[in-house]
């Protein structure tokens, strides 16, 4: 089995559990923020929604300065309908993106910069799961905590939630 099938089967499950988080974002409350220094409930929503595009950058290059990006954030999603289909979009990208890869490519050596300075040189396999798996699950553990302060039923993600048995 190549190491891309494992990858997508994840990918898969993941991208499954977001949108089923997503769609219970409630587009009343995109404004609303837990506290001043958090992001809003549309802002943070929308940054799930976007995740998946990091893996066409991974994907196409050996690496990325993150000051080259600075002002390159999408703009908010203007509803839930707007998200959904953010994500469904930039999921079909990063899916058909990472099933064209091989082993070797996957194993290449990929840096994350910042103004020219290196924070991390990993394999382009583990830069997928940290900084896009791991990153998606961390936010979307985030948005479980919004939503359950907005009295937003949570679905099933990893088994039975107290809204879900």
């Amino acid at each position: 089995m190549a190491f891309k099938e494992a990858l997508l089967a994840e990918f898969d499950h993941e991208m499954g559990s977001t949108r089923r988080l997503l769609e219970r974002v409630p587009d009343a409350q995109f404004g609303w923020k837990p506290h001043d220094k958090s992001y809003s409930l549309g802002d943070l929503s929308g940054h799930i929604a976007n995740l998946s595009t990091w893996m066409d950058r991974i994907l196409e290059s050996t690496e990325f300065d993150l000051a080259s990006a600075a002002d390159a954030r999408p703009a908010s999603p203007a509803s839930r309908a707007d998200l959904l289909q953010r994500l469904d979009v930039n999921a079909k990208s990063a899916r058909a993106k990472l099933a064209e890869q091989t082993d070797a490519s996957l194993l290449a050596a990929w840096t994350l910069k910042h103004g020219g300075r290196e924070v991390f040189t990993m394999p382009r396999s583990s830069v997928l799961r940290s900084f896009v798996f791991n990153h998606l699950v961390h936010h979307r553990g985030q948005l479980t905590v919004y939503l359950r302060l907005q009295n937003v039923p949570l679905p099933s993600l990893y088994g039975p939630t107290a809204d879900e048995p």
